[in-house]
């Protein structure tokens, strides 16, 4: 795997960070995680809630595991702030364990990149709320967003 540039690149507009926060979604939306570490500098850093690692491997491995225990997993990011070369984004994606009990996760993102656009520092935070099916927002089909459906502030999130 090469650091090949990942347009848009910094320094970001409103425009391109938010071009970059929807890019990220849909990349995590495809639950592939060879995709999405694709996104990532080879040595980029990451915290994870409580997981601290680094390098592209580390998050495959980190997403494979994720994807496997987070099953029908579905992504919202909302741009929050941005300059120079970095990010902020809040989010939430819903899910569910094998056992059938869903969640929707809220978090922050704070996101740096290398000069090629790629990722090379991610710092999340990240709870967990346990929800019944009933409630739950995101409910297109597996796969990326459809661009009529509504995002975090349009969904009172």
């Amino acid at each position: 795997m090469t650091d090949t540039p990942r347009p848009p690149l910094p320094p970001f507009t409103a425009e391109t960070a938010a071009q970059k926060a929807r890019a990220a979604e849909d990349a995590w939306n495809s639950r592939d995680p060879a995709k999405v570490a694709l996104a990532y500098t080879s040595y980029s850093v990451w915290r994870n809630r409580a997981e601290f690692f680094h390098g592209r491997e580390a998050i495959q491995a980190f997403l494979t595991r994720k994807w496997a225990k987070e099953l029908d997993y579905r992504l919202i990011k909302e741009l929050w702030a941005f300059a120079g070369n970095r990010i902020a984004v809040r989010f939430a994606y819903e899910w569910h364990d094998d056992s059938g009990n869903w969640f929707r996760a809220y978090g922050n993102e704070n996101w740096e990149f290398a000069d090629n656009g790629l990722m090379r520092r991610r710092i999340a935070s990240i709870n967990d709320l346990p929800i019944a099916a009933a409630d739950r927002k995101f409910r297109w089909p597996l796969g990326a967003r459809p661009e009529e459906h509504p995002g975090l502030s349009d969904l009172g999130l």
